[in-house]
């Protein structure tokens, strides 16, 4: 995989998760309205966990994402340093 081709998916891809999680919680809201307050209340308690489980599992996904890009770049070095000694 070429720098560019990472490059592009890394700007885009991160966005793009973060946007389809926003949507997913538009949804989300929009298919529980519940109309007590009692249900109100347990409503936005759940939606609060449901957002940081999110949150969280976004925040995991970023370090992967880091992580491989920094495995395919210094394996892009190694694959350059060879050729180079050729």
């Amino acid at each position: 995989m070429d720098a560019g081709i990472l490059a592009i998916l890394l700007i885009f891809g991160t966005p793009l998760i973060l946007g389809l999680g926003g949507l997913m919680l538009t949804a989300l809201k929009m298919i529980t309205g519940s109309t007590s307050s009692r249900q109100d209340k347990a409503g936005r308690q759940e939606e609060a966990r449901m957002i940081q489980a999110i949150y969280q599992s976004l925040a995991g996904m970023d370090q992967r994402i880091e992580a491989l890009e920094t495995l395919l770049l210094e394996h892009k070095g190694e694959r350059t340093t060879s050729d180079e000694r050729s």
